[in-house]
């Protein structure tokens, strides 16, 4: 993503990375905490950090997302921070500095990290493409892929933090 570069602030590239690899809210991203979170093969969301304040997990599936959580460690180490807030600030400057970065370098969209994220592995889960990806709708699914989309949905639902598998339409297509 080579908007990122643009950014100044690596508290804000690190969320907006956390976005793109992990699917997470804004508010999830920027309160996150490494050694809290990463349990090895996933990550745990506070309550807190997360809208309707529950807590959720995510699985850690590519190589590209461990090695975002190493730096996100090594990084927070180094700067003497448990989250991805500087120490001299708190949420709300540090979300203010956010909406500065990512207005700054123009057409990034955080929420659309988001909806990359639930497509990508939609189509990971399923081994379809979504329908907003080109692919078929869930009336033109056979037997098979019916039973796939459903379970690919609602793992992606849970993942997100949804927990009904209605709200992948936003994300996916019908």
């Amino acid at each position: 993503m080579e908007r990122l570069d643009a950014l100044t602030d690596d508290f804000v590239r690190y969320s907006l990375l956390l976005q793109q690899e992990f699917g997470l809210r804004r508010e999830e991203a920027i309160k996150f905490q490494p050694k809290f979170a990463d349990r090895n093969t996933e990550i745990c969301l506070k309550g807190s950090w997360c809208k309707g304040g529950r807590e959720r997990t995510i699985p850690i599936t590519s190589q590209s997302q461990r090695d975002l959580l190493d730096e996100i460690h090594t990084f927070c180490r180094q700067r003497g921070t448990k989250s991805l807030i500087p120490t001299h600030k708190n949420y709300e400057q540090q979300m203010r500095t956010y909406e500065y970065q990512t207005a700054k370098v123009g057409e990034l969209k955080n929420h659309g990290l988001r909806h990359a994220y639930a497509q990508r592995r939609y189509e990971t889960l399923s081994g379809l493409s979504s329908p907003k990806n080109g692919g078929k709708t869930s009336r033109k699914l056979s037997d098979g892929e019916k039973q796939r989309n459903l379970e690919s949905r609602l793992q992606v639902s849970s993942e997100l933090g949804h927990n009904r598998e209605e709200i992948t339409a936003v994300y996916l297509g019908r």
